[in-house]
């Protein structure tokens, strides 16, 4: 059996990586709505596992044999603002999964997609493509999040549209699913203000879901090391699992990270060493020294002024949450704040209210008096 390992980069291979089916994190919606032919989003934090998700939706639908599954990603669209081009981008992008498909006569498609109008060219390109088919058409649009300006317009318009025309008989897509990390409402937020807006005929409202993939339980946790264990024989302390679930609270990127710098580093692959609470405390103090590109992401966002409004208040504990807001909602489902079940607002994680403490000291000349009002607040506790 050859080793596996503890990912902390790009989708997992059941083959070559431990894993969790998220599905099982997902709920079990997601067929109901396929089945319903609806639109619907999926949302979570960055590095939860959403890419692996969708590309092991896709293999399932595609072997039940019921539909065609298509997985395309939008991440190559991004920063094409203009129309004319980023639909002709997002139309590259299907043809270019398209040919790696199951489906049949994938290169129809970029021939139904010469309309020289950009404003219709994805909406007739997909019906022509889908009328064409002997069964119904599902597309998982990942990184959907990326478009931005009037390229994200005319997509979400021509979905809508064609949504719209599915029900006076002219095909298009059965269902689809918009994924990334934002929830829709958040979308409007990459429209510069003084553009168009997405007005009273948005698109969103063909949108029926917003799902979102939970982190990690303790259990499972437990369950994806034991599979290193398996593999390896390599054992994990009992109260490991209990203290990683604890820091990360199942932050999916984290606790495959921790796994992976104490049994590749501190242990250096010398499987017959018990990995210990102490080593996985060590490992979480080098992830957050090194400041790895999941650290460096969150960094960026705590830059946006609508993450700062929320956060600032949280850590200094001056001035009011108001949680009714979108930038409230937005740095939520970004992962990087919760809210407890008394209303308090918190930090995502022990590890993350460290980052963050941190990373606002900086910002700061007496970086001492903003760590001593941390710690005062109570609004973080430091890893212990």
């Amino acid at each position: 059996m050859s080793r596996k390992l503890f990912n902390i980069a790009g989708p997992c291979n059941p083959r070559r990586h431990y894993m969790i089916d998220g599905s099982r994190r997902l709920g079990d919606e997601v067929g109901r709505l396929i089945d319903d032919e609806q639109y619907f989003v999926i949302h979570a934090a960055r590095q939860s596992g959403k890419t692996t998700l969708l590309i092991n939706l896709t293999q399932t639908i595609n072997a039940k044999g019921d539909y065609y599954a298509l997985y395309c990603s939008l991440e190559s669209v991004e920063g094409i603002i203009e129309a004319s081009d980023g639909v002709i981008a997002i139309i590259e992008c299907i043809a270019r999964d398209l040919e790696t498909s199951n489906i049949p006569n994938t290169d129809t498609f970029k021939a139904y997609s010469e309309e020289k109008n950009q404003n219709v060219a994805l909406q007739i390109a997909l019906s022509k493509f889908c009328s064409q088919l002997d069964k119904p058409l599902i597309i998982f649009f990942d990184e959907a999040d990326c478009l931005s300006n009037q390229t994200l317009i005319s997509f979400l318009r021509q979905l809508r549209n064609g949504y719209i025309n599915r029900g006076m008989g002219t095909p298009f897509v059965h269902s689809l699913a918009l994924v990334g990390m934002r929830n829709i409402r958040d979308y409007k937020a990459f429209i510069r203000p003084e553009q168009e807006t997405l007005g009273s005929a948005s698109p969103f409202n063909v949108v029926s879901k917003a799902l979102t993939l939970r982190n990690f339980t303790e259990e499972e946790i437990k369950e994806l090391y034991l599979q290193h264990t398996a593999n390896t024989g390599q054992k994990f302390e009992e109260s490991i699992f209990e203290f990683v679930y604890r820091q990360t609270l199942g932050q999916p990127w984290l606790v495959n990270a921790i796994a992976r710098e104490c049994a590749d580093e501190i242990t250096n692959r010398d499987f017959s060493q018990t990995i210990t609470k102490d080593m996985t405390h060590q490992a979480i103090q080098i992830l957050i020294r090194r400041r790895d590109v999941h650290f460096d992401s969150l960094m960026e966002r705590l830059k946006e002024p609508r993450v700062r409004s929320v956060v600032q208040p949280m850590i200094t504990g001056e001035g009011d949450i108001n949680k009714n807001t979108n930038d409230f909602l937005y740095t939520r489902d970004l992962g990087i704040i919760r809210e407890l079940e008394n209303g308090a607002v918190v930090p995502g994680n022990p590890i993350y209210a460290e980052m963050i403490g941190r990373a606002l000291s900086w910002t700061v000349q007496d970086s001492m008096i903003l760590t001593e009002t941390i710690q005062k607040s109570g609004k973080i506790r430091f890893l212990h």
